[in-house]
């Protein structure tokens, strides 16, 4: 979809000087102001109040050294950050990244879309990303503590429970909120929800690790409903082995599908019986191994090197759940050759504008990861509810909570494409329900 507007030319052009090299936050920028031009006609207030050249600029970036020593002694030296993007309807809320291709680029595009994710849940959190170019594989356990507690002592200075709260992301699970969360409370001599995603036994929330892969399922279950189709006897290929991969996995059979095959950054497996998926939890989440490992465990399983590979294997519905521009357009033409109806992102902006441009033109059903995968930052709001509170609520009432917002989601999204003329685009639908509750709290609290 090409951009007429002018002022919005104008405006992605000053973004790509401004944050020269940047490219992943450029995409996201693009993606999110295309959408914005029939918006902009309706209300050019917009523009005269100055909301967007707010909006595409972060509030604040934070950027630091982390210092650490590892089991022998050497000291090393990473990259920490910290993006907090805009806090127009609520604390900075959002994850951090330890993966080493983490830069200023990824955690600003990151920042961006977690501030439209965060509004479409419908509660009161701002947008906000950090993180460190850290690789946590084949470090100990002493280790990555030692790096934690080094990264928390800088970012300690700048988060709180009604300032930014953030949660995990790739590379940080359990282990490491409980080490950041130990070295807060040591440094602040506080004990509140300054982080989500935290162990049950000390302020964590039951269901949250897994609603961002159940939030997929239930956002893509109902667009799948509305338009005739379901989960109940499709194929299904999920990308990645992670969290959000195995509990999207687990929700996707639960709801009558059959998933055939998984990756990780090796490679990939295919097992046409169906995914054991206690066999992957325990490669995966116990032993923490390559899904090579897979099919050295099942007969009639085998493995195929290179990920990218995945989107070759038959199915109905894919589920891109691995990282960013991991379905490129060669992945959606062999999706669509192989009569896929449905994509829904798992992971934060998987697929390439071109790879989604060609599965919309071919009538695939697409669900944007700012909506599909909302459902992580929703528990994790509920999280920050419950820790407020000082009470927890069941596994059942997180999840029923989390199914509704999900639904509603969809709803809205789906209605924004509809009232601006974009019927059908969830993409844009996606994009101008999160932008207008951001944008009229940003026009009532003035130029901040």
């Amino acid at each position: 979809m090409a951009i007429h507007n002018e002022y919005i030319l104008k405006l992605i052009d000053e973004v790509k000087a401004r944050n020269a090299g940047e490219n992943e936050f450029h995409q996201a920028v693009y993606e999110v102001l295309e959408s914005l031009e029939p918006v902009i006609q309706k209300h050019p207030e917009y523009v005269t109040r100055g909301v967007l050249d707010m909006i595409v600029e972060p509030e604040r970036i934070i950027k630091f050294r982390v210092p650490w020593v590892d089991d022998g002694g050497k000291v090393h030296v990473n990259r920490g950050f910290r993006v907090q993007f805009n806090s127009a309807i609520g604390p900075y809320k959002g994850g951090i990244r330890f993966h080493p291709s983490v830069n200023e680029s990824i955690i600003k595009f990151l920042g961006f879309e977690q501030t439209f994710k965060n509004s479409l849940t419908g509660l009161p959190i701002g947008g906000g990303k950090g993180g460190s170019d850290f690789d946590p594989k084949g470090k100990s356990d002493n280790e990555i503590m030692r790096f934690c507690q080094s990264f928390m002592t800088e970012l300690s200075k700048y988060i709180g429970a009604d300032t930014d709260v953030p949660a995990g992301d790739i590379g940080v699970g359990a282990r490491e909120i409980g080490y950041m969360f130990g070295q807060y409370k040591r440094l602040r001599d506080e004990y509140t929800g300054v982080l989500t995603g935290k162990g049950l036994t000390y302020g964590g929330s039951l269901a949250r690790k897994e609603a961002t892969g159940f939030g997929l399922c239930y956002f893509t279950d109902e667009m799948l409903r509305d338009n005739g189709k379901s989960f109940k006897n499709a194929r299904v290929i999920i990308s990645g082995s992670g969290n959000v991969a195995i509990y999207a996995a687990q929700k996707a059979m639960e709801l009558g599908a059959t998933v055939v095959a998984m990756s990780d950054s090796n490679g990939y497996v295919i097992d046409e019986d169906g995914i054991d998926l206690d066999l992957i939890k325990e490669i995966k989440e116990v032993k923490r191994e390559r899904i090579s490992e897979y099919a050295a465990e099942r007969e009639n399983a085998f493995y195929r090197v290179g990920c990218k590979n995945i989107w070759t294997v038959p199915c109905d519905i894919a589920l891109p759940c691995a990282t960013q521009n991991e379905l490129d357009l060669e992945g959606a033409k062999n999706l669509t050759k192989n009569s896929c109806f449905c994509v829904a992102e798992g992971a934060n902006m998987p697929c390439t504008p071109d790879a989604v441009a060609h599965l919309q033109a071919n009538g695939v059903l697409f669900a944007p990861a700012k909506a599909a995968n909302a459902g992580g930052v929703a528990t994790s709001a509920l999280e920050m509810s419950q820790n407020s509170m000082r009470y927890s609520w069941t596994f059942e009432e997180v999840d029923a909570k989390l199914h509704q917002i999900m639904i509603n989601i969809y709803k809205n999204c789906s209605a924004a494409a509809k009232e601006y003329g974009v019927d059908k685009n969830l993409v844009a639908g996606a994009n101008i329900a999160g932008f207008l509750k951001v944008a009229e709290a940003m026009k009532a609290q003035g130029v901040v």
